[in-house]
């Protein structure tokens, strides 16, 4: 849904100075210099967006990566008219400052589809993530139909693959994820 209360088109640095002073718990993204506000979340989305986040979290520090896992309510900035919120973003290097909001150099990006979001996640979030040169992983959790769309940067491509079970091998950095373990609640 479009925020009315922008009719203009923002650049990425507008929008994160209005997002830094908006009022309030919403949540907006910049979607081609839009300013977009993000719909209620419902419990299989929260569900499955945090177990993500946790077996992430649990990777890396096996892993011993210098890496984070952030859930959403981080920004990433994609390119100078699209700045996207992730359910889950993993970034590798020296920690953010304290009071970071951006992460320019996200290594993975996860978004948990739903109804409303599908099309947005898989048309038009696709080909802006990769904007980023940074991004190696973008996976799109589908829980109405329990599967995972991983997309890889390999070169100068994408490649997709899709998986309803099994592991997931996020290289770089070196992490893997069970798809099984994404999905806290039992199959109907």
């Amino acid at each position: 849904m479009t925020f009315q209360g922008h009719e203009q088109h923002l650049d990425a640095a507008a929008f994160l100075a209005w997002r830094e002073a908006a009022i309030g718990d919403a949540r907006y993204e910049l979607l081609d210099g839009g300013v977009h506000a993000m719909g209620a979340e419902r419990a299989e989305h929260a569900r499955v967006k945090n177990a993500a986040l946790r077996e992430l979290e649990q990777g890396i520090a096996a892993a011993g990566l210098p890496c984070e896992a952030f859930p959403d309510g981080m920004a990433v900035k994609v390119d100078d008219a699209n700045v996207f919120e992730p359910d889950v973003t993993v970034r590798c290097g020296a920690p953010l400052p304290g009071d970071a909001v951006l992460i320019d150099d996200p290594l993975i990006v996860i978004e948990v589809a739903s109804p409303s979001t599908q099309r947005i996640d898989v048309l038009v979030k696709l080909s802006r993530y990769f904007r980023n040169p940074s991004i190696q992983h973008y996976l799109i959790v589908v829980p109405a139909g329990r599967v995972v769309v991983h997309h890889r940067r390999v070169g100068d491509r994408i490649e997709a693959a899709s998986h309803e079970a099994g592991v997931i091998h996020l290289d770089p950095p070196g992490l893997a994820l069970d798809v099984a373990r994404l999905y806290p609640t039992p199959a109907p």
